[in-house]
């Protein structure tokens, strides 16, 4: 499959390796570990220690957070079992840096994370480097059955950090747009290079159909197991909604109109006073939206992104559309019959995030990472701009609660016979 695009310039890390990979090498190893420790870096790196402190809303962390969490994550799951003379760097960081691990002990509460103001930016760099030089010895001294044990817990670590490293954007993206002066996370950056949409429905080979991670290569574990649906017949655009479909969905009074919306998502809409996607401003008469380039007219050939799963299900309605399924959204990328499934936005789907049949969360602590939140959340596929090269799969369930609209969320219609 074709994997995302990082919408930031630089060297992206290559794809992280399957956990159960027990001959890949040592060295290899290393570089992975490498290039996803300094992707987080390379992201961070534009960002003031005061840009890195700042928690623009409780749904979103600090930068500083983000880089220290993802340390605290391999120091919790790798160092602290394995490497028997390793010390913490301090020991408080565990109170502060863990997010829902509860078993793993009590944490700061999460919509405080803005106060923490110590630690400082640049000693979680130091904590950062600390945990660094630990796991390169870890790895560079483990024998090969020892190294062949712990590759499970490496990859979901390194796939975590990156999971963090598209949170760097969103959050940041969201602080920025908070600010009065409209910053630019990087006044060079673009809309990723996307196809020309056609306009085309394709339709997806009804029946019986497999979907869900299987064989080689990482996965979560809410990703399976693999599984047969029964699809009707369906046909799904070819391309993604517009902002220029959008402009005309809100010419048209799609956010005054209460019958296309779900009752939950109309409340909601009154209640935000919604009247435009996420980031939209008018400026002189003009709509604009913010952007890590900073504020800028809008594209109406852009995909519309940072729309909630409500508002994403009243297009819908108003288009004479639906959702897709997941399923049916991920048998059209396998078939690769649809535009843009990877790397600009994530696309709602109208599936709520539950576990596939005879799915188990993992023992331990791990364990709390998915499982625990198959509820009340409906799933995106695919993946944006902000999600690192190598991280994405047809397979990937992403979740979001149903009102919120600050990741880079897009529309992909679907329509039935």
């Amino acid at each position: 499959m074709p994997s995302a695009t990082i919408a930031v310039p630089g060297p992206a890390p290559h794809a992280v390796p399957d956990g159960r990979e027990a001959a890949v090498n040592r060295a290899e190893w290393l570089e992975r570990y490498r290039q996803v420790r300094a992707e987080t870096e390379r992201r961070a790196a534009p960002l003031s220690p005061e840009d890195q402190t700042i928690q623009s809303m409780p749904d979103a962390s600090p930068i500083k957070w983000h880089r220290a969490h993802t340390t605290w994550f391999f120091e919790q799951f790798l160092l602290r079992p394995n490497l028997a003379d390793y010390r913490p760097f301090d020991e408080r960081f565990a109170y502060l840096f863990n997010s829902y691990y509860v078993s793993a002990g009590p944490r700061h509460e999460r919509p405080k994370r803005g106060l923490i103001t110590r630690p400082t930016a640049h000693e979680v760099g130091l904590y950062r480097k600390h945990v660094d030089a630990a796991v390169e010895r870890l790895i560079g001294e483990a024998g090969a059955e020892t190294l062949a044990r712990l590759a499970p817990v490496l990859a979901i670590g390194l796939n975590h950090e990156q999971q963090h490293q598209e949170l760097i954007l969103t959050d940041i993206l969201h602080a920025f747009a908070e600010n009065p002066t409209a910053p630019a996370y990087d006044p060079a950056w673009r809309f990723p290079a996307r196809a020309d949409g056609r306009g085309a429905y394709v339709a997806v080979p009804a029946g019986l159909r497999r979907i869900g991670h299987e064989g080689e290569g990482f996965s979560f574990d809410n990703e399976g197991p693999a599984h047969e649906v029964l699809l009707r017949p369906v046909r799904l655009a070819e391309a993604l909604v517009t902002n220029r479909e959008w402009l005309a969905f809100m010419q048209d009074g799609g956010y005054r109109t209460p019958m296309l919306w779900l009752a939950d998502g109309w409340a909601t809409a009154q209640a935000e006073r919604w009247e435009a996607p996420g980031y939209w401003r008018v400026v002189d008469g003009v709509w604009h939206q913010m952007t890590l380039g900073g504020l800028r007219a809008v594209d109406p050939d852009a995909p519309v992104c940072h729309v909630s799963y409500y508002e994403a299900d009243a297009f819908a309605r108003w288009a004479g559309k639906h959702l897709p399924t997941e399923a049916e959204w991920e048998v059209a990328a396998r078939l690769k019959l649809v535009d843009d499934a990877f790397g600009v936005v994530w696309q709602w789907t109208r599936s709520a995030y539950a576990p596939y049949p005879s799915y188990r969360a993992a023992e331990g602590a791990l364990g709390e990472y998915n499982g625990k939140f198959m509820v009340n959340q409906m799933v995106l596929r695919g993946s944006s701009l902000a999600t690192p090269t190598g991280h994405a799969r047809a397979t990937y369930r992403n979740f979001f609660y149903p009102p919120h609209r600050w990741q880079f969320t897009g529309v992909r219609l679907a329509e039935y016979p």
